[in-house]
Order: C-alpha cells, then structure tokens, then sequence
C-alpha cells in the first residue's frame, strides 16, 4: 500500500510540473518569464466582450491570466425584464462568453446606472487590480455617452498610482510596479478623440469572440435595453436568423477597426502582415500609468512580431 501511494504521489507530481513547465514556456514566449496577468473593467455584462474579447482569447491561448470585471449588474439592460432575473441572467451569459474566451470573469452587484466614482468605489477597484497581480488594467474612456462608462474611466484613472501605495488599502498589497493602463477604443471626439497606441489583430480567433458575443442573447439578439416586443424574434427561425445577424454585424464592425487603424496595424505587425489583417481591436495608453516603451508593449502583447 505504501508503495502504492507513494506512486500515486509521484505521478501526481510530474503532472503539475508538467503544467508548470508548459505555461512557464508559453510565458517566457512574452520575454516576461512570467504570465501576463490582464484586467479589463467594463461598466455592464458585454462591455469587456465586446472591447477585448478577442485579444483576451490570445493571452488566453499563450497561458497568460485575464479577468473581465463588469461593475454593475447589468439590471435594467432589457426592454422587458429587469432586478434579480436579469442580473442573475446577464451574469449567466457572462460567464458562457468567459469559458468561450478562456478567462475568468466577475460581475459587481452594483444598480445598472447608479455608478458613482465614489471612495468606496475606488477602493473596490484598487482591491480588484491589487488581488489579480496586474501587469495590464483596461477600461472605457472617462468621456462616453453612458454615465457607468464615464465613471469607470475615472474609477480607473483614479487607482492609478494608488494602487502602489501601500497605506491605501492595506489590507491589500501594493502592487510593487504600477501596471499599464489602457482604454478601450470609441468612437468620441471631445475633449480628444481616441489614439491607437496598441491594435491588435485578432483573425486567428474572431469565430471565439462572435461566439461568445452572439452568446449574450439579452443584448443582441433580443434588442437590449432599446428593444421592444415588435422587433424582438418570436420563433426559433426568427432568433436563429437574428443570431446570424447578430454575428455578421460585429464581424464588420472589428472589420471597421483594423481599416481605422491600418497604419497602426502596419507599425506593429510590417507591411507583409499588417496589411492583410481583417479584425482588430484598439487600444490607448492611458498617461497616468506606467508608460511602456515599444519593447515592452512587444512582451506585453506576445502576438506582435518582435524587432
């Protein structure tokens, strides 16, 4: 029996050394020797699927960590139900699009609408950054057309720097390296229009993100909050239909993305890649936190060619 169990031990033992060794190897692929450890907060259940979803799933690929946060509950994103049954919905449908994506997700039991950038607030995102080991925070930009999109960006903005002090939040360790920050790509102009500092080309998994987009039936394929009973599917013909529908409209819309920001695509990939690249995601560098030199953001984003 002894011999048994100490067999049983040892077979034990090589398997976890064996995924060790494998995502050290992914890892070191970076220049990092360790996974990149990414977290990216949306204000609803969708934001961060629709924003980072595919660049999420190349990080995931390469055996390195990333967590979407929404910070509110997603409760009052539907034309005809709202409260508990959505947001227990809405959450349901989050994590389906984390196990597609291959990450973690997490929603805050915060109203839909009533996020304030508060010192509670800031403290749970502190918390958050702090608990996961960031190397890399995303979010939206502080100027948006939804107040829970603003107040995010500001929430981000404002952990930035705090995050390393240690008598802010001590029951939590500083971060011993302010991560990078990044905002999501929009479309807004004032006060400055977005700047893609990072695109990301995102082909070899855009089937993933469609996937897990078209997963998120609340929003997209029955309407969201702005639908209504006339233009949402009444048979599983008319939803199935919706569903393609669904999924073709964001294709072209991440289509869109790397035409936008083809010259951008071009610098990071060379001319041979970049430009034959179909899907993108973009991203800005936020000023207030650490400030990557372009062979940083090369270990950061493992899928640029490095010079």
């Amino acid at each position: 029996m002894r011999g048994m169990y100490w067999l049983l031990i040892g077979t034990i033992a090589i398997g976890l050394v064996g995924v060790a060794l494998e995502t050290r190897a992914n890892a070191q692929a970076s220049g990092t020797g360790k996974p990149i450890r990414v977290i990216a907060f949306g204000a609803h259940p969708d934001d961060c699927e629709i924003k980072v979803g595919g660049t999420a799933a190349l990080w995931a690929k390469m055996g390195h960590q990333v967590k979407f946060v929404s910070m509110t509950n997603g409760d009052i994103g539907h034309w005809s139900m709202a409260g508990g049954p959505l947001a227990i919905r809405r959450r349901t449908e989050a994590l389906q699009a984390a196990k597609i994506l291959g990450i973690t997700t997490e929603v805050m039991d915060i109203h839909d609408g009533e996020l304030m950038p508060t010192l509670e607030n800031r403290r749970l995102m502190t918390r958050l950054i702090r608990e996961w080991g960031a190397d890399i925070v995303i979010g939206h930009r502080p100027n948006d057309y939804h107040p829970d999109h603003r107040y995010v960006g500001v929430l981000m903005q404002d952990t930035a720097f705090m995050v390393t002090v240690p008598f802010w939040c001590p029951d939590v360790p500083p971060l011993r390296r302010n991560p990078v920050f990044l905002f999501m790509e929009d479309n807004f102009q004032r006060p400055t229009p977005f700047r893609a500092d990072i695109v990301v080309a995102i082909d070899e998994v855009i089937e993933q993100k469609l996937d897990a987009l078209v997963g998120m039936e609340s929003q997209f394929v029955e309407g969201g909050a702005l639908g209504s009973a006339e233009r949402a599917p009444k048979t599983e013909a008319e939803r199935e239909a919706r569903r393609r529908e669904v999924r073709e409209n964001f294709r072209a819309r991440f289509a869109r993305t790397a035409d936008r920001f083809r010259d951008r695509l071009i610098a990071l990939y060379g001319e041979e890649i970049g430009s034959k690249v179909r899907y993108a995601e973009a991203f800005e560098i936020c000023e207030y936190g650490r400030q990557p030199t372009e062979e940083e953001i090369r270990q950061l984003f493992p899928f640029f060619p490095r010079k």
